[in-house]
C-alpha cells in the first residue's frame, strides 16, 4: 500500500527537522520533501506544531519496531543485554549527523518553552524507550544486588547521555564526539555493576 499524504509529511519530517532544526523548518520545506501540496499538509494537520506533535509520536512508532528486532535482546545475562544495548546505540552513529540524531531531542531543545504539545509529546517518546531499557535493568540489579540506584533513574541516564552526545556532535560537526560519549556510558555502567560481578562469582 502506498503511503498517503499524512504519511509521507511524518516521514519527511523525522528527516527534515533533524537536518533543519525545528524552527528552521517550514511547511513549504516539509511539503517539497513529502512531495505533497500545502493544501494536503492543511487537511491533515492545522499547524506545523500540530504536525511536530505527531511526529514525535511517529518517530517513536518508527523506532519502536528497529530496536525491539534488534539482537541485544538475545543474552541470557540481563547485563549483558544492557551492555549490549549500548553498543548497538554506539552502532547506530554512523553517516551524517542528521541520519543518526534524535528527532525528539532536536524539538524539545527549541521548542520545550514555546510549546508544551511538543514538549510533552518529546518527554512521552524519550521516556518511552527509557522504560524498554527497565526490565533488564532491573533484572540486572537484582542478579547482582546493586544498591542505590533504580531501573528508571538509570534508564533515564542513559537517555540522558545519548542525547548529551548528539548535543556535542552538533556543536563540533564530528560523530566521534558521540562514539566517544557513549563508551563511557558503557564504561559507568560495567564500573557500577563490577564490585557486584565479583562478588556474585565468589559466591
Amino acid at each position: 500500500m502506498k503511503p498517503n499524504a499524512r504519511t509521507k509529511l511524518l516521514d519527511a519530517a523525522l528527516g527534515t527537522i533533524r537536518a533543519k532544526g525545528y524552527s528552521a523548518t517550514s511547511v513549504d520545506d516539509l511539503c517539497e520533501a513529502a512531495g505533497v501540496t500545502k493544501g494536503a499538509f492543511f487537511h491533515h494537520f492545522k499547524s506545523k506544531e500540530a504536525l511536530a506533535v505527531a511526529a514525535a509520536d511517529h518517530w517513536s512508532q518508527t523506532t519502536s519496531a528497529m530496536f525491539q528486532a534488534a539482537n541485544y535482546h538475545d543474552a541470557d545475562d540481563p547485563l549483558a543485554r544492557v551492555l549490549a544495548y549500548i553498543d548497538f546505540r554506539k552502532e547506530l552513529v554512523r553517516g551524517e549527523i542528521a541520519e543518526f540524531t534524535c528527532l525528539v531531542g532536536t524539538m524539545v531543545q527549541e521548542a520545550y518553552g514555546a510549546s508544551d504539545d511538543i514538549r510533552a509529546a518529546c518527554w512521552r517518546s524519550i521516556e518511552g524507550h527509557a522504560q524498554t531499557l527497565e526490565a533488564d535493568i532491573a533484572a540486572a540489579i537484582e542478579k547482582y544486588g546493586v544498591a542505590g540506584v533504580t531501573p528508571e533513574s538509570l534508564a533515564r541516564f542513559t537517555q540522558a547521555t545519548l542525547q548529551g552526545a548528539y548535543i556535542l556532535a552538533k556543536a563540533k560537526n564530528d560523530p566521534g564526539v558521540a562514539i566517544d560519549c557513549i563508551e563511557h556510558l558503557k564504561r559507568y555502567v560495567e564500573l557500577l555493576f563490577a564490585p557486584q560481578q565479583e562478588r556474585t562469582r565468589k559466591k
